[in-house]
């Protein structure tokens, strides 16, 4: 059937990358463990899940009218969901750059994958993981190695000061230990 007859709408084919917000062309940086974890994503979407729901609407469909049926409504809706994020992950797999940060194991500057503690100007103390976009969760402490504060602390060394751009203005913060994952 045309899509002119249905109430399906083309905005949820439109290009992924287009329409995430903070991902930027180029390279994926990504811990090998982030790698896996993405792999593991799209290999359970594919495998298991995307499997059970065209069962599922296989199942609706043969069930009658399609206009008022809502597991098949749903299922569709689903099933639309799930492509669009295996899609988002195929893509993001495809420009992955595994970065080992466990190679720089006991140096005192910052790169990629390092966990950073700093002295914020109120006297308080921070620790975050500097880790790749699809991975970094702020909730554990993560931040993407495109933030700004990320982006201030790379390359700097234990002692340094550095200026991060915060919505509140420019702030001051040292760093007073940089830790890496052993091999």
């Amino acid at each position: 059937m045309s899509k002119a007859f249905t109430k399906e709408s083309d905005a949820d084919d439109e290009d992924d990358d287009a329409t995430t917000p903070g991902v930027p062309k180029g390279p994926n940086y990504i811990t090998p463990q982030g790698l896996a974890k993405l792999r593991t994503e799209l290999m359970g979407l594919m495998d298991n899940e995307r499997p059970k729901v065209v069962e599922a609407v296989h199942w609706a469909a043969k069930n009658g009218d399609r206009s008022e049926n809502g597991d098949y409504l749903y299922g569709k809706k689903r099933l639309r969901e799930i492509d669009k994020r295996i899609r988002f992950l195929t893509k993001r797999l495809s420009v992955a750059e595994v970065v080992d940060p466990s190679v720089h194991h006991g140096k005192d500057q910052v790169f990629f994958g390092a966990t950073v503690t700093i002295a914020k100007p109120d006297g308080s103390e921070q620790s975050v993981r500097i880790q790749g976009i699809d991975e970094a969760d702020n909730s554990a402490g993560d931040i993407s190695w495109i933030s700004p504060l990320a982006q201030a602390l790379l390359r700097a060394r234990v002692g340094d000061e550095v200026t991060v751009r915060t919505p509140l203005g420019p702030q001051l913060v040292e760093i007073l230990e940089v830790r890496y994952p052993t091999a």
